[in-house]
């Protein structure tokens, strides 16, 4: 008997290819759509992207000749994404929806949902892959990243566990993105020309302060600019050793602390919650040779500073700092124990580049220094480590 596969069809070419993999492998494929947002508050364009999503995933199923289903999340999603970005920015944080909904949604309620129609496994069209190696007699798996170096999106599951891995399948994970478009246009797919979704999974393109104002009200205050910042940076050279005090590792991972004398009031703003460090848009203030970024927020005083030029040192820090109970290890067999340094690659957000930097695992949580200092490290963010194209773990950046 062929193993079930319920694989996340979500109108989208990337899910319908991956259908196509499996059911050339010899699964026993099943079409599952999830519905998880409708509302079209803040969205840039007001279509019911749903709506159309699921058209298009309908149309893929019919093709291939599979089952298909359909499953409202909504409530799920709202409860376990939506609120939870809320509640970040609330904080004066940056939340990552994406990597949420991958644990919370895709890898748990709809893997619940995948085993009401029979499923042994789940599948869905991210660009990764998952090997599986015997550690002391022990199944353990390993999740790599896509050979498409320019839709690799291992960062998006680094926060997925051994149990989720099991019944994972990437069936894409070895194509390349253009390799993937001239299977759908091949098969004469309904998506194999449509355009890949934008913005908060799930959501689409927003204007986020609108989003945001749905549950966070706007409360006017200033914008300071900063000029001079040489006193308030800690400079290191190299890499400490694991040897180093945690005072100083400390106070490479400290965000610069500023005040309203500490610059010029420049302008307003509608809410120090709505904006992120390193954001460029949304200041509305003129008269500077060079744009201005945002280098700094205080949610409690309502204040946002800011820098002019990409070369503004407050937007680059030499470390960070992530809570003892945010660290996430998806090689459980390689967690560090207080105490204990290693080197790994390390990114902050999705797309960037691998960074080198230096774990310290230390009773409080985990520092992390780069060689290079680092540029919009934001509270909330999610931090990834790599060994290789190996994601080890991740976790939710403190400061």
């Amino acid at each position: 008997m062929n193993k079930k596969v319920v694989v996340g069809l979500s109108g989208g070419v990337d899910s319908s290819v991956a259908a196509w993999v499996l059911k050339e492998q010899g699964y026993d494929v099943i079409g599952l759509f999830m519905k998880n947002w409708h509302d079209t508050t803040g969205l840039l364009q007001s279509d019911c992207h749903w709506e159309d999503d699921l058209m298009f995933a309908e149309m893929v199923a019919k093709k291939m000749q599979i089952p298909f289903h359909f499953v409202d999340l909504s409530n799920e999603y709202r409860q376990r994404v939506v609120d939870y970005m809320f509640a970040e920015y609330e904080k004066g944080r940056t939340p990552n929806p994406d990597v949420l909904c991958n644990k919370e949604i895709k890898f748990d309620s709809f893997n619940v949902e995948a085993r009401k129609l029979g499923g042994d496994f789940v599948a869905t069209g991210h660009y990764c892959r998952k090997e599986s190696i015997s550690i002391n007699n022990t199944l353990v798996y390993r999740l790599l990243a896509g050979i498409d170096p320019n839709k690799d999106q291992s960062y998006f599951l680094c926060q997925l566990n051994q149990e989720q891995l099991t019944t994972a399948l990437f069936p894409i994970g070895d194509l390349t993105k253009p390799a993937v478009r001239v299977i759908a246009g091949k098969l004469g797919l309904a998506t194999a020309q449509r355009k890949d979704s934008q913005g908060i999974c799930f959501v689409g393109k927003v204007h986020l302060p609108t989003f945001l104002q749905q549950k966070l009200a706007a409360k006017k205050g200033n914008i300071v600019e900063i000029t001079d910042i040489k006193s308030y940076k800690i400079l290191a050279e190299g890499l400490p050793d694991n040897e180093a005090p945690e005072k100083l590792l400390s106070g490479l991972s400290q965000p610069t602390q500023y005040e309203l004398t500490s610059g010029n009031i420049i302008g307003t703003h509608n809410g120090a919650h709505f904006f992120t460090i390193g954001q460029r848009k949304g200041m509305n203030v003129g008269g500077h040779k060079e744009a201005l970024f945002v280098i700094g927020t205080d949610v409690e005083k309502n204040v946002v500073y800011v820098g002019e030029g990409q070369a503004h040192p407050g937007l680059n820090r030499k470390g960070l700092f992530i809570r003892e109970n945010e660290i996430h290890w998806i090689r459980t067999d390689l967690r560090m124990k207080a105490g204990e340094c290693r080197d790994y690659m390390v990114r902050i957000r999705y797309r960037q580049p691998l960074q080198a930097a230096r774990l310290y695992y230390r009773k409080k949580g985990m520092y992390i220094i780069f060689d290079m200092p680092q540029r919009g490290i934001a509270p909330g963010q999610f931090a990834a480590w790599y060994h290789d194209d190996e994601v080890i773990g991740s976790g939710v950046i403190d400061r």
